[in-house]
């Protein structure tokens, strides 16, 4: 595999113009995995926001709170790590972000099922 992409890499290398080549030879650009690993990892954001449509009731919460923790986690460490790996970063802020949405959204749909199952009882 490695021969592989190291030839399709060196293939593309004569076709990546001029203004690009500070990106394209960055020590966390697209000739390495530190570039490819933030950009499948958009895939969890697209995930979470499909997951916006879903009922909040039917929402977990232990997956929520594992990949908002990872988000946060994971955006720290992208900054202090050498190089400073920014696509890393944005996606973990973005993971983070639709995380606590989603945990803020499963709160608030347990609190109303708790108010709702308070006041049926009451009746």
């Amino acid at each position: 595999m490695s021969k592989l992409y190291h030839g399709v890499v060196n293939t593309a290398d004569k076709f990546v113009p001029n203004a690009l080549r500070p990106l394209w030879n960055h020590a966390a650009g697209p000739k390495t995995v530190f570039f490819w690993a933030p950009v499948f990892k958009w895939g969890l954001v697209i995930a979470g926001l499909s997951d916006l449509r879903r009922p909040a009731d039917q929402l977990s919460i232990s997956q929520s709170a594992s990949l908002a923790a990872t988000g946060i986690i994971w955006s720290r460490y992208s900054l202090v790590i050498i190089p400073k790996n920014w696509g890393l970063f944005s996606v973990n802020v973005f993971v983070a972000g639709t995380q606590i949405v989603q945990l803020y959204r499963a709160y608030d749909a347990s609190q109303k099922a708790k108010k709702a199952a308070a006041a049926s009882t009451t009746q």
